[in-house]
């Protein structure tokens, strides 16, 4: 990876390198976080996973997270949203294509030549930030909207591999909905059966770890009837047993100032799992 921003943070560094990636045949960026603890030894790493429309940007400069990692000891990574690059397939609109991966990986033409966000997260981008940062190799997920999505699909399809998970205003049921619908059918194919795979009211039912979830949702959220749904994960984590705390946030929207205001409470609730 070439670290291609530089800049002092909370005793810290917010970092953004830049790499190829065999994963998604193209060049990647992503943001680090490395908090001042970091100059003494290896620290757990948080990866954040952002939502439509944003890349690497997005969280290390609205979300106000660094102090909260610099307090905790916590490596914040926080990856762009898709594939870049003149050769990559996209789409009009805001909600498929670039800047919309979803954290699937297609397997429809023209999108799978390019879009494999989710062995991105999973595989490609831990051994390159443990390979190359102080990392330590205990990880927690997080994320935001189709993000948010993202974070609980990857901790329920890989127990074991997270010690935390977290979601502002997930999708929780993107195979029920206008925004998830779209972008599994171009990516996946109209196999609706395929889609359970991606989609964490169904993988719910048949998870083997039962990681407790936490998804903070503004209850002032402009999406919150027809795209996010939060009360199908209620309910299908409550006819298996699985330990979800759902926190309904009174007056908050979609946006980062939600983000901003429970940042906190979320790098607290995992940094507690990492350094256990």
């Amino acid at each position: 990876m070439q670290r291609i921003e530089h800049r002092a943070c909370f005793g810290g560094w917010q970092d953004v390198y830049e790499h190829a990636s065999d994963t998604l045949g193209c060049t990647m960026r992503v943001a680090v976080y490395l908090p001042p603890q970091a100059a003494h030894g290896r620290l757990p790493v948080l990866y954040w996973l952002s939502g439509l429309t944003c890349n690497e940007q997005n969280f290390i400069t609205k979300a106000g997270a660094q102090r909260y990692a610099a307090e905790h000891g916590v490596i914040v990574v926080a990856p762009d949203t898709s594939p870049r690059g003149d050769d990559v397939a996209d789409a009009d609109g805001y909600d498929l294509g670039k800047g919309a991966g979803f954290y699937v990986d297609a397997v429809q033409a023209p999108w799978s030549a390019h879009y494999r966000m989710y062995d991105y997260v999973v595989h490609e981008l831990p051994a390159l930030i443990e390979g190359g940062l102080p990392a330590s190799g205990a990880r927690a997920i997080s994320g935001h909207s189709m993000g948010g999505h993202g974070a609980l699909v990857i901790a329920l399809r890989n127990p074991g591999r997270y010690r935390s998970v977290s979601a502002f205003s997930p999708i929780v049921a993107p195979s029920r909905v206008p925004w998830g619908a779209k972008a599994f059918g171009a990516y996946l194919g109209d196999d609706r059966a395929a889609w359970r795979a991606y989609d964490a009211t169904a993988l719910v039912e048949t998870a083997t770890e039962r990681l407790p979830l936490l998804v903070d949702q503004g209850d002032a959220d402009e999406f919150l009837d027809d795209q996010l749904r939060p009360q199908l994960l209620q309910a299908a984590c409550e006819a298996v047993g699985h330990p979800l705390t759902l926190r309904l946030q009174p007056g908050y929207d979609h946006s980062y100032y939600f983000i901003a205001s429970f940042i906190g409470e979320h790098i607290a609730h995992h940094a507690a799992a990492l350094h256990a």
